[in-house]
């Protein structure tokens, strides 16, 4: 009697475990997936971006970029890794963290915003902020041979304004923003 009554209650378990893995480990994921392809089917796609019919990378995930003449994003904990997207974890009064952002203040100046000097939470974020941006056109400008306002075109058309209009701060997409310097020419 106590077997039979034990191997219902097992089975039982075991019929809602299927259940619930078809439903929470199959269809909800394939629903989310369907409404994101008909409501954001860039996004959806990971916001694959491509020139010349080659692709060269993600709208939301930054890139490292290392020449004069191109608009630098933010670091990188995870070396521009997507597998790897994390923070450092370092403290502020971390001595690893503080070498790192002193010696980041050398190449990009000493009046270099946070964003330029260190990471973000995942170590991917493809965004710079406008006062970052700001402080490279006149460098961008003179490796490049162009007019500062040429260069500034091309920081104006990667700027995204706040999110719903009050929500965040206006932001650089740096990809983007180099696609356009890249049109420009050396």
């Amino acid at each position: 009697m106590i077997m039979k009554s034990y191997l219902h209650h097992l089975l039982a378990g075991l019929r809602i475990m299927a259940l619930l893995t078809v439903i929470l480990g199959a269809l909800y994921p394939l629903a989310i997936w369907g409404i994101g392809h008909v409501l954001a089917p860039g996004k959806a796609e990971g916001s694959i971006v491509t020139a010349n019919g080659r692709e060269v990378g993600s709208r939301l995930i930054g890139q490292q970029f290392t020449g004069k003449e191109w608009l630098w994003g933010r670091p990188s904990a995870a070396d521009y890794d997507g597998r790897a997207s994390g923070s450092s974890n370092l403290g502020p009064n971390s001595p690893e963290l503080l070498k790192t952002v002193t010696g980041l203040k050398e190449i990009r100046g000493a009046k270099a915003p946070a964003d330029a000097l260190t990471t973000s939470g995942s170590g991917l974020d493809p965004h710079i902020s406008t006062t970052w941006a700001q402080q490279q056109v006149e460098r961008i400008a003179k490796a490049r041979g162009v007019e500062t306002g040429r260069v500034q075109q091309c920081i104006d058309e990667a700027t995204r304004g706040r999110r719903l209009g009050f929500l965040g701060e206006r932001t650089v997409n740096v990809l983007e923003a180099n696609m356009c310097l890249h049109a420009l020419g050396k």
